[in-house]
């Protein structure tokens, strides 16, 4: 009797907490027996490390991501009568935490290739509103940093760097988060670096606004019981913090591993005689499938390994019916999301932004995955007729 095909799932974190897992259940037991749970050594040892990590001077943990973008925001005084230029396809935390400031999200659409807000439209869509660049570094590869540096330069412009799914990517050798003004961190637990829950990190060059936000992330307190500010409650948990410290160090190996998860993909999907152009998106694929590409001084850390597919809903249900997991990242171009209607975008402003949402399509790419199982995604991919 032959054996069934393996299942591959989209994600599988289990194998990297049982090669850790002594760290890891010692660094959650010592801060249960110091009950020190709110900010403290923990985040603080923490913070520093992920802050030379991103080559800057200073890190403030913070709750979430989304929380990482609104305390950011609300530090560089961004609000009520500021536009905000960034990409309508990404994570919904991005716009929606321009529009929790009170500020305006204005979109640009994006690259086809890489997923990243196209920086030749972005100067067309500055105003005398503008205050702040908010550029995406989408699936684990930074936007066009040269470029949006010069815009914002010329036009005297802030810079926030959404790397929620990029933490150690990096641009002719210099990383994620040392460009802008400010940089923002996710450590939800599917990142690269992701903890055991919710979690999040600023980090800056500037020592002023880092000691805005450390009042801010804590109700704008400063001395105890002493508001200066209006801020809210973004603090980074210890038990995060402890679980974080442990994974830090690895964090390279699983970029690493990530990449050459990558570079199999694509020597299995070439062999296959599947793979298609960018270029080949409007005319028609055929069958075939774009993958990623990295552009030219890029390090890619492949957060997603996101193909294009223009039969992808079927493709989908395809490898769902074969064990073989896949996820649409995302469905929706956020232009085209009722709570953002009000902006007045409509279906066709930004064709790149909703062909990506109506044809990608996200493979397993996690660090554990072993050669067999990409080689089963690409075999079930390959089988697959529209």
């Amino acid at each position: 009797m032959s054996e069934s095909p393996i299942a591959v799932p989209l994600l599988d974190l289990k194998p990297q907490y049982a090669a850790l897992a002594d760290e890891l259940d010692q660094a959650m037991l010592s801060v249960a027996q110091s009950q020190y749970f709110i900010l403290g050594p923990e985040v603080a040892s923490f913070e520093e490390r992920v802050a030379d990590y991103c080559n800057v001077d200073h890190g403030i943990g913070v709750s979430s991501g989304t929380d990482a973008l609104i305390v950011a925001m609300m530090a560089l005084g961004i609000g009520e009568g500021d536009e905000v230029i960034t990409t309508p396809y990404t994570f919904f935390g991005t716009i929606g935490s321009i529009v929790r400031v009170g500020a305006t999200p204005v979109m640009v659409d994006i690259e086809p290739d890489t997923f990243n807000i196209d920086a030749s439209k972005i100067a067309a869509a500055i105003t005398e509103r503008t205050r702040a660049i908010a550029p995406v570094h989408l699936f684990g590869q930074m936007a066009d940093m040269r470029a949006i540096k010069d815009i914002a330069r010329e036009h005297d412009l802030l810079i926030i760097e959404d790397a929620a799914q990029a933490i150690g990517s990096k641009q002719n050798g210099r990383p994620a988060c040392s460009f802008g003004h400010m940089g923002c961190l996710s450590f939800f637990p599917t990142k690269n670096l992701g903890g055991f829950g919710d979690g999040g990190m600023v980090v800056t060059d500037d020592a002023d606004y880092a000691s805005i936000l450390k009042q801010l992330r804590n109700h704008g307190m400063e001395p105890k019981y002493y508001h200066p500010r209006v801020g809210g409650n973004f603090r980074l948990d210890a038990l995060q913090a402890a679980v974080l410290n442990v994974k830090l160090p690895h964090l390279n190996t699983w970029h690493e591993q990530r990449r050459e998860n990558a570079a199999l993909y694509r020597k299995c999907f070439d062999l296959a005689g599947i793979t298609r152009t960018a270029d080949e998106l409007e005319t028609g694929l055929n069958g075939g499938v774009v993958l990623p590409i990295e552009k030219e001084g890029n390090y890619h850390i492949y957060n997603q390994f996101v193909i294009y597919s223009e039969h992808r809903d079927a493709l989908m249900e395809h490898m769902k019916a074969n064990n073989v997991g896949c996820e649409i990242y995302y469905p929706l171009s956020l232009h085209e999301q009722e709570c953002f209607r009000l902006l007045g975008y409509k279906k066709g402003d930004f064709p790149n932004s909703e062909r990506a949402a109506a044809m990608s399509l996200a493979l397993p790419i996690f660090p554990d995955l072993t050669d067999e199982m990409i080689e089963r995604v690409v075999e079930v991919i390959t089988s697959f007729k529209a």
